[in-house]
C-alpha cells in the first residue's frame, strides 16, 4: 500500500515537471514565432537609398568630428611647446 502511494506521488510529480517543461518550451516557441512575425511583417526597413544616405551622413559627421579633435590636439601641442620653451 505504502509503495503504491509513493509510486503515485512520484508519477504525479513527474507529470507536473513534464507539464512545466512543455509549458516553458511552448512559451519559447511562441516567443520566437512572435519575434519572427514582428520582424517580417511589422518592422519598416529602410530602402537602399535611405540606407546609403544615412551611411554617408555618418561618414561625413565622423570625418568632421575627427578634424575638430585633430585641430584641438594640434593647438594643445603648440601651446605646450610654447610653455615648455619658456623654461
Amino acid at each position: 500500500m505504502r509503495l503504491c502511494i509513493v509510486k503515485a506521488g512520484l508519477l504525479a510529480q513527474n507529470k507536473v515537471i513534464t507539464n512545466k517543461e512543455n509549458s516553458t518550451n511552448m512559451k519559447l516557441v511562441d516567443s520566437i514565432k512572435e519575434s519572427y512575425n514582428e520582424l517580417v511583417h511589422k518592422v519598416s526597413w529602410p530602402t537602399r537609398k535611405e540606407l546609403v544616405q544615412s551611411a554617408v551622413l555618418v561618414l561625413v559627421a565622423s570625418l568632421v568630428l575627427a578634424l575638430i579633435v585633430w585641430l584641438i590636439d594640434l593647438s594643445f601641442e603648440k601651446i605646450m611647446q610654447l610653455i615648455y620653451g619658456l623654461f
